[in-house]
């Protein structure tokens, strides 16, 4: 009978397989995951990277869209509080300009109407998180401030017409910010800071002016400008809360699919495990009786 000289070898070769098979299924089970390196499975590794870099893009842009949102919030609510501030001084010079109040009435409108300006200044300065947030690109120092010198008064913006933007992932564009002299100086009757002064002016000497009634006029303009400026901001505020949410979203099913493709089968590994077990047990229990004799009298017996 005619005996393989390689028989020996062979098995000791498909004993330390086993082995590697055992060492591998072990590690498997002990850490969940079915593919530890590039040359257990290629695609699948290459396609958890692929995963693993949307899943990143997705957690940069959550993490940007929850900062600005709040910075979109802040800017709201300003808004809101100018809308307010405004609604108050159309009602005050809508009563300078009734005819039936004396000087001092007047008088006391025209000082009124410097505190709401100046409360208006204040929201105009608002800031979040140590940034102006209606300063357009120039965000470190506050872009309005008046000056008294002039009858009336005169408000001027240090901000520039900068407007920056959010990229979602799949490429969208949403406006994060309003510069603050398209808000509140803009050209006109919807200059907020100009009509202001002008009504304080209007009234500050005890008797209205001939411009009164014009400038009353062009605050409701004003209010109605602010109004629509707010509306971008809302509508920035839709559009990010949306796309926050579709990216979470879509994080999710992203690393249900990279649990799919990595997360190891654990009663499959464990039954192939217990399989591998015994094919080694086997091996060693030829081997060692390969050892007790010779080759030949193993394969006569």
């Amino acid at each position: 009978m005619r005996v393989n000289p390689y028989y020996v070898n062979n098995l000791v070769s498909s004993l330390d397989q086993t082995q590697l098979t055992q060492e591998q299924l072990t590690n498997e089970l002990s850490g969940g995951v079915r593919v530890t390196s590039l040359s257990q499975d290629p695609l699948a590794a290459g396609q958890n990277v692929l995963l693993l870099n949307q899943i990143q893009q997705d957690d940069t842009f959550t993490q940007s869209a929850s900062l600005v949102q709040g910075q979109l919030q802040v800017a709201d609510s300003a808004l809101g509080g100018v809308v307010t501030q405004l609604t108050q001084a159309i009602s005050l010079a809508t009563s300078g300009n009734n005819g039936t109040l004396n000087s001092d009435n007047l008088k006391s409108i025209s000082t009124e109407l410097a505190g709401i300006r100046d409360e208006v200044l204040s929201l105009a300065n608002t800031s979040y998180q140590g940034q102006y947030i209606f300063g357009g690109g120039q965000t470190s120092a506050p872009p309005f401030s008046t000056s008294s010198s002039t009858t009336p008064a005169t408000t001027t913006y240090a901000g520039d017409s900068d407007v920056n933007y959010l990229q979602t992932p799949n490429g969208q564009q949403i406006q994060l910010n309003v510069p603050g002299d398209q808000i509140f100086t803009d050209s006109g009757a919807n200059s907020v800071f100009s009509v202001l002064n002008n009504l304080i002016a209007d009234f500050a000497t005890g008797t209205a002016s001939s411009a009164s009634a014009t400038d009353a006029a062009n605050l409701t303009t004003a209010l109605n400008y602010v109004s629509q400026q707010r509306v971008s901001v809302d509508n920035s505020i839709t559009r990010l809360t949306s796309a926050s949410s579709a990216v979470t979203n879509e994080q999710l099913q992203l690393t249900a699919a990279q649990n799919t493709l990595m997360q190891a089968d654990i009663p499959q590994i464990a039954t192939q495990l217990s399989l591998t077990t015994t094919q080694q047990t086997a091996l060693e229990s030829v081997i060692s009786q390969l050892g007790q004799g010779s080759l030949f009298d193993k394969l006569q017996g």
